[in-house]
């Protein structure tokens, strides 16, 4: 058996069912205040296995400090979501830790692009990630996400992006199908 992890760290592990009351109040609170969107706690149920939960470890045992889900859209592309830190831990490279679980999980099953719609623009691009425009010509699969977010019609997230050095576009992928586009995007 290992040794506890020192107190004061952070460590980031896949999401287990106990957590969703923890991920649902951490998303709701930042949706609350304008900063993301909401997530239902069944959405979240039914996408645990997209789910990381970041732990603090104090002397009183691990404290729900954060989490965050890649969720794949096909397979040369994972959309990072529901990434947000709980109150009180931000500034600490909680969320980086997040986004870099993430990216190791992207990397891990071959998945060669991450995105991620945000407000929190400036937090992606210190992890790599690169503001694109969103009436260029995004993935289709991104934009068929968006079809069930109360959102579609105004949507004023910005889209970022991050292409993972050394994984490779799968072979003999197959094209997605076609998107249905916001209004005023095309």
């Amino acid at each position: 058996m290992g040794t506890a992890p020192a107190t004061g760290t952070v460590t980031v592990r896949p999401a287990r069912a106990a957590d969703v009351p923890d991920i649902f109040d951490n998303i709701s609170h930042w949706a609350g205040q304008g900063r993301m969107l909401v997530r239902p706690m069944q959405n979240i149920f039914e996408n645990l296995r997209d789910f990381f939960v970041a732990e603090e470890h104090t002397a009183e045992g691990p404290v729900f400090a954060g989490n965050g889900a890649l969720h794949l859209l096909w397979g040369d592309i994972a959309e990072v979501r529901g990434l947000c830190v709980a109150p009180g831990i931000q500034a600490r490279g909680v969320g980086r830790q997040l986004v870099a679980a993430c990216e190791e999980e992207a990397r891990r099953v071959g998945i060669p692009t991450l995105f991620a719609w945000t407000y929190e623009v400036g937090f992606f691009e210190k992890c790599g990630f690169t503001l694109i425009e969103k009436n260029s010509d995004l993935h289709p699969r991104v934009w068929s996400e968006c079809l069930r977010c109360p959102f579609f019609v105004g949507c004023n997230e910005n889209g970022v992006v991050k292409h993972l050095e050394g994984v490779p576009r799968p072979v003999n992928l197959p094209e997605p199908p076609a998107a249905i586009v916001p209004p005023g995007i095309r």
